[in-house]
């Protein structure tokens, strides 16, 4: 078995799975070797009842899933795409190891084949996040990636090191170095995981290591540490024990605890179950939130990132699913916040290779498009368990790799480096509302970003409660537009203060109905507006008839295409041609109040007075009426002349 195998062997059976006991269930010598990670054993055991005829359909994923444990890719395609077409078995998790395998095959193009036919079925998330990386991973591979500065740290041993955390200047790290000659974990074939503590050097080096005697005694596993300053107290995980020795639930299985040790203090056990394991806790000092990887029925792959709420460390919610943003098919692990951005590992099947880094913005309780790392921390290997700090002018940190090269199983490695790893994006998120009428979301609106070349950036479409979001690799000036069939057309730019001060608030976008701004009247198409009046024999405009003729300023912006003409109409009392020339001088002064108001002239194409030629009642010269009745035929219209050919 090859080096990455075995640590990834390792990883998986000592914090991704737990020990097993059968003597309840009738089990063949392949079940038996394939629940004790011995995968190349359980191959040839499984082979061997392929072969008799035995194998259970259960027992031929159990196959797959060692071929694919002992780097057979090839086979392990062969042997889930069987299953996938028998429509049996399969499940996310393994359609992510199937897409991991082909890609690793010889018959790499299937998995392009394969995704065609599935990626319908994918949450908008998942779709998003597949794009944007790989578009990201074709840009890294041109250059312009961050000046890593990574060593291997000497403390490093032959066995596996692994999930780095900051203690009060100092480095803990779990490790699986045998202290307990008696006790012998037989997966990893090393010791049970243990915690020990390091001085950090200037070099990011570390020195005098020795076992972190903070923590409460146990002879099982300890591992993954994450120190809360704030509660002088650090979260780990432990083997669930009873009187000191390992417990089991009905089905021979030894799970994870998370435990919580105030330094110098009480011990607890914060989530325990049976039957559920829990990995990599990381509790948040800013909002007192404790992360966790746990691998729960309504999860979306593998492990899945959760966090429960607490008060100063003990638990008050259920666990809450971070949400198909962040997990995947796949297995996500290591979470770790610094600086407002959320870093953890996943082996999805669109990263470099096993398990890789992703850094997510954080945006309130929502989390931006996670973002591979690229080359130099990614491999084709596991890499995962990021921890980073300021030091200097620069920044430290660590994380975890089985890449070739190192000391052991899986080693710690350290870097050094000038700015925070991980992309910097942009981010438009809010909602298309209709910004004529209070509380109207508008959906499927076509929301764009374009750069000042005029490429478009990205594209969406806003959701059923009118919600978009857009996320892109950084610009300092962008276009956003939203468009929609019988809406207008909204467009705005932003400079780069502008984009700065954007980032982490929402940004709605507000769009006008065509069919809410006109009406219906007199037999045409005019802008929607209020009955006003002007004063007898006057052509002033007053505060009431400036306030009806902004709305047709409105809904010139709204759509600047819209072609104008200018009616104004008197009752039958006058003279005819003063009629005329009232109504004349009345469109002619409303015509120079739009135009001083930011309507184009060109939009108008006409301004008449029409006087009393068309009455609409019976009011006519020398015919008695109320003065209500007369007001009937005072009135100005502004005409659509090209709604025909807006919207047909």
């Amino acid at each position: 078995m090859n080096q990455a195998k075995k640590i990834q062997i390792t990883i998986w059976a000592s914090l991704l799975s737990v020990v097993f006991c059968f003597a309840q269930k009738k089990q063949t010598e392949g079940d038996v070797f394939f629940f004790q990670y011995e995968y190349q054993k359980a191959v040839q055991a499984y082979e061997k009842q392929l072969f008799e005829g035995t194998l259970t359909k259960q027992q031929f994923l159990n196959l797959a899933d060692a071929y694919f444990e002992t780097n057979n890719f090839e086979k392990a395609s062969e042997a889930y795409l069987k299953i996938y077409d028998q429509d049996t078995l399969m499940d996310g998790h393994h359609y992510n190891k199937m897409l991991q395998s082909l890609s690793k095959s010889p018959n790499a193009e299937a998995k392009e084949d394969f995704l065609t036919t599935i990626t319908s079925s994918f949450p908008k998330e998942v779709k998003e996040n597949i794009e944007f990386n790989n578009q990201l991973l074709q840009e890294d591979s041109k250059g312009g990636q961050l000046d890593y500065e990574i060593f291997n740290l000497e403390g490093n041993s032959p066995q596996t090191d692994f999930a780095p955390s900051f203690y009060n200047g100092k480095l803990l790290f779990s490790s699986g170095r045998q202290v307990n000659k008696k006790l012998r974990y037989e997966p990893g074939n090393e010791g049970y995981f243990n915690i020990y503590e390091s001085e950090i050097q200037p070099s990011g080096q570390i020195m005098s290591l020795h076992t972190f005697e903070a923590l409460q005694d146990t002879d099982y596993h300890k591992a993954t540490p994450s120190f809360s300053s704030v509660l002088n107290s650090v979260f780990y995980v432990v083997s669930n024990t009873q009187n000191g020795e390992l417990s089991f639930d009905s089905n021979g299985k030894n799970a994870l605890s998370i435990a919580k040790q105030t330094i110098g203090g009480s011990y607890q056990l914060l989530l325990k179950d049976l039957s559920t394991s829990f990995y990599y806790p990381f509790y948040d000092d800013a909002n007192g939130k404790l992360y966790f990887s746990a691998d729960f029925e309504d999860g979306y792959g593998g492990t899945d990132i959760y966090f429960v709420y607490t008060n100063n460390g003990q638990v008050m919610s259920a666990p809450i699913n971070l949400g198909p943003r962040i997990n995947t098919s796949g297995n996500e692990i290591a979470p770790f916040i610094f600086e407002n951005s959320f870093y953890f590992a996943s082996d999805v099947f669109y990263g470099l290779g096993g398990m890789d880094i992703y850094k997510s913005n954080m945006e309130g309780e929502d989390f931006g498009i996670p973002i591979n790392l690229g080359e130099q921390i990614n491999t084709e290997f596991d890499d995962f368990g990021l921890i980073i700090r300021n030091e200097g002018d620069g920044l430290l940190g660590y994380f975890a790799s089985n890449r070739p090269g190192g000391k052991g199983k899986d080693d710690i490695y350290g870097f050094k480096v000038d700015e925070k790893p991980g992309l910097k994006t942009l981010t438009f998120k809010g909602e298309v509302v209709n910004a004529h009428r209070t509380s109207n979301v508008v959906p499927n609106t076509v929301v764009s970003l374009w750069d000042m070349d005029g490429n478009m950036l990205a594209q969406t479409t806003s959701d059923e409660d009118g919600q978009y979001r857009l996320e892109i690799p950084y610009e300092t000036e962008v276009l956003i537009e939203a468009t929609k069939e019988r809406y207008s057309r909204y467009i705005k730019r932003f400079k780069q203060e502008e984009l700065d001060a954007l980032q982490n608030n929402s940004f709605d976008i507000g769009i006008s109905l065509y069919d809410d701004l006109v009406e219906e009247r007199e037999g045409q198409k005019v802008v929607k507006m209020d009955k006003f009046y002007f004063g007898t024999n006057s052509i002033q405009l007053t505060d009431e008839i400036k306030e009806e003729l902004n709305k047709v300023v409105d809904f010139v912006k709204a759509f600047p295409q819209a072609q104008l003409r200018i009616e104004t109409y008197t009752d039958s009392r006058g003279g005819s041609s003063t009629n005329f020339r009232l109504t004349q001088g009345r469109s002619d002064v409303i015509k120079k109040y739009l135009i001083e108001s930011g309507v184009p002239a060109r939009n108008i194409l006409y301004s008449i007075g029409y006087g009393e030629d068309k009455i609409l009642n019976n009011c006519t010269n020398g015919v008695f009426c109320l003065e209500s009745l007369h007001k009937q035929n005072q009135r100005s219209l502004v005409v659509v002349l090209n709604d025909n050919v807006l919207y047909d």
